[in-house]
């Protein structure tokens, strides 16, 4: 992977980068010297509870190298933890037509429209034009700090519970499937794997969340997993 990209400018984007696969890229470390959030922490009630009384911490991941003269533009995407007896996320596959981030592990959201209210607001309505979430089905809870993209996004996540009878009718212009990873996998570090290349002599360092779900895995990568690290240091702190 180094040496094929070695001759390309360090500004290029993992995804234009001729044969990359982020599943086998090398792994430089798992972080499993970190604690796992408890159970009880992540039961919605305990949710609610962090929430309304924040703690003292700080994001760890909040900017990625920039790729594009494109001008920053707000975003929002909706962080669904669909509130079963072990609370489950909800994640999209998007399609692969798409010209930015096809076939990609994503939450639902996207750019804000003129007409939104607030993030929340954004978060809530691409939710429902993407995978037919009700937004009488969620509940939002509150907000991460921002993660801004390479393609300059100022993406705000919006944590919500979401009902477990929840009804989701895919966009299929937009997304391939839907499917649900656990909370405690994805809040645990030891599931959190760090990967790095050499791009024109700069060092590029993502992390990756794999979850197989018995049939196949799901690769989580890139903002997805950043994000989702932000929330684990949210709820560890």
């Amino acid at each position: 992977m180094t040496s094929n990209a070695s001759h390309l400018p360090p500004e290029t984007a993992l995804s234009k980068i001729p044969g990359f696969d982020p599943r086998r890229a090398p792994v430089v470390g798992i972080d499993s010297q970190l604690p796992e959030v408890r159970a009880d922490r992540l039961l919605p009630a305990a949710l609610r509870a962090r929430f309304a009384a924040p703690p003292a911490w700080e994001p760890e991941i909040v900017l990625e190298r920039r790729f594009t003269d494109r001008q920053p533009a707000q975003a929002s995407v909706l962080v669904p933890i669909v509130t079963r007896e072990r609370p489950m996320v909800l994640l999209t596959e998007r399609t692969a037509h798409l010209t930015t981030h096809s076939g990609q592990v994503a939450f639902p959201g996207g750019k804000r429209d003129e007409t939104d209210i607030d993030a929340a607001d954004t978060a809530l309505r691409e939710a429902q034009e993407e995978i037919g979430l009700a937004r009488e089905e969620a509940e939002v809870l509150g907000m991460l700090p921002t993660y801004t993209t390479g393609t300059m996004f100022i993406v705000t996540p919006v944590i919500a519970l979401v009902r477990p009878d929840y009804h989701a009718t895919l966009n299929a212009n937009e997304v391939a499937d839907a499917f649900e990873v656990p909370l405690d996998f994805l809040m645990n570090p030891a599931h959190h794997h760090r990967h790095a290349i050499d791009i024109g002599g700069v060092r590029r360092e993502w992390l990756s969340m794999p979850y197989y779900d018995g049939t196949r895995e799901r690769f989580i990568w890139g903002a997805t997993a950043a994000m989702l690290r932000n929330f684990y240091r949210f709820l560890a702190a």
